[in-house]
């Protein structure tokens, strides 16, 4: 079995962090690739491993799956001993409920305080719109975490988890205010050894998108 993750550049790419972090927890053994983003060169490197011209895009063998959130439920049916969703039947589709919201929504969060894994931007980005958004985020985190009784939002990591995981890296960079609820959470996800090593990672690649 042959797995390799492509992802885009880790100082940027939220969408590649997600499936990422899924993958270091199953423990499979894998290959990650990146393709730096905004090169001349880029847009030939992703149509080589993804003819939707996507990244993340996942290989198994001659399997290809793209979307952050489709890689991540193939790892789960892939690596079903990890459980990265919930056993409950209730916290599941809770689960996935959160998931699909973060999926498709909170597009001010998104537009106005992108992913800038090494930079340091507090008080930026801080529109009535993209706060709005990271409140209804840092409810839907104290409502799992309380139900569940932390560390993660469903008790152990979990998918929910990992498509969460670059909003704690946006709160940290732009400094949006966070209760200790939520601030443990965030240290919490940080402290995750894919969460380090991405990090690492980031820091090593070129500080410009040009």
């Amino acid at each position: 079995m042959t797995l390799t993750l492509y992802v885009g550049s880790k100082r940027y790419s939220s969408w590649s962090l997600r499936p990422y972090v899924a993958l270091v927890h199953t423990g499979l053994a894998a290959e990650t690739k990146t393709i730096l983003l905004d090169r001349d060169t880029t847009r030939a490197e992703i149509a080589k491993v993804n003819p939707a011209m996507r990244l993340p895009v996942l290989h198994h063998d001659d399997l290809v799956i793209w979307d952050s959130l489709a890689i991540c439920e193939y790892l789960n049916e892939l690596a079903p001993d990890a459980q990265l969703w919930p056993a409950d039947r209730a916290r599941r589709a809770r689960a996935r409920s959160i998931c699909a919201e973060m999926h498709s929504g909170f597009t001010a969060l998104r537009t106005n305080m992108p992913m800038e894994v090494c930079e340091s931007k507090p008080g930026q980005g801080h529109t009535p719109e993209a706060l709005a958004d990271a409140r209804r985020i840092m409810e839907i985190w104290r409502e799992a975490l309380a139900a569940s009784g932390g560390p993660f939002l469903f008790g152990r990591f979990s998918i929910a988890d990992a498509m969460y995981a670059p909003v704690t890296t946006r709160f940290t960079t732009y400094g949006v205010e966070l209760d200790a609820t939520c601030r443990t959470y965030v240290e919490t996800v940080a402290a995750l050894p894919a969460m380090q090593a991405w990090r690492r990672d980031a820091a090593a690649e070129p500080a410009s998108r040009a």
